[in-house]
């Protein structure tokens, strides 16, 4: 690692900053076509870069974590076997944002194996990109078991995994509201919060009850006030009255802030 010519936490933050937004879904509507052309030119370039050697190619993951095109899946397949961990990071990433079937054995080894906590967060992230997949179980152990950057993604992605069936988003459910209660880390139990208001609409009667129940113990008991703030948008976001008037009471005792 100290031989590369590129930091990885630098690369790192800065792949997270690109993967906050698609450019391509804010294409300037004074001109359009100038800008999807512009994208086309990129994706070209990035291709050759792929091609060739190490500073190439990172250039060339960076420009597939921004632009989607199928043409660089079949080269960036091989990459997720590359040594380099910045390189198989990237390409992690760069195959979350043009998922590609062919991926998901690797990806899934990746994230079970991978000795680099850095490829494996990128691939819990990644794999919320193939909701379809069998992703489920892999993710529900990651955040079981992993540290706690990759438990944050797993427990982001299983709200898209947890998605695609009422039995896939009960199993997800599942896990989520155990981590809820005695994961250590504030962030991840934040994003379990955030990952069961995905599936709350999904969910039998009973399980969204209990959701409930967890959240307003959350809001109550957690001692972290990120986490407590973010039980209580989940609760307002449910937009149920008998939960408005639940919230109020607490309230009015003095029981919230």
């Amino acid at each position: 690692m100290a031989e590369l010519a590129i930091d990885p936490d630098v690369l790192e933050r800065e792949l997270a900053a690109e993967l906050m937004g698609d450019p391509l879904d804010e294409i300037a509507p004074d001109d359009p076509e100038g800008d999807a052309l512009e994208a086309v030119r990129s994706c070209d370039e990035g291709l050759e870069w792929l091609k060739q050697g190490h500073d190439q190619r990172l250039q060339g993951l960076r420009v597939f974590c921004e632009h989607r095109d199928p043409r660089a899946v079949p080269l960036l397949l091989p990459l997720l076997d590359e040594t380099c961990p910045v390189v198989r990071m990237s390409a992690v990433y760069a195959l979350g944002r043009n998922p590609s079937l062919q991926a998901v054995e690797a990806l899934l080894r990746l994230l079970q194996l991978d000795s680099n906590a850095y490829v494996r967060k990128a691939t819990a992230w990644s794999l919320g990109n193939y909701p379809d997949a069998p992703v489920l179980n892999p993710l529900i152990r990651a955040l079981q078991v992993d540290v706690a950057s990759v438990r944050l993604w797993a427990s982001v992605s299983l709200a898209e995994a947890g998605s695609t069936s009422a039995v896939k988003a009960d199993l997800a459910a599942g896990q989520l509201l155990l981590s809820l209660r005695i994961d250590s880390e504030p962030v991840v139990r934040s994003n379990c919060i955030w990952a069961l208001g995905r599936l709350h609409d999904l969910l039998v009667k009973p399980r969204q009850d209990e959701l409930v129940e967890a959240f307003v113990a959350a809001l109550l008991q957690d001692r972290e006030t990120t986490v407590r703030d973010e039980a209580r948008t989940a609760l307002e976001q449910l937009d149920n009255p008998e939960l408005v008037d639940r919230l109020q009471t607490l309230l009015d005792e003095g029981l919230l802030i």
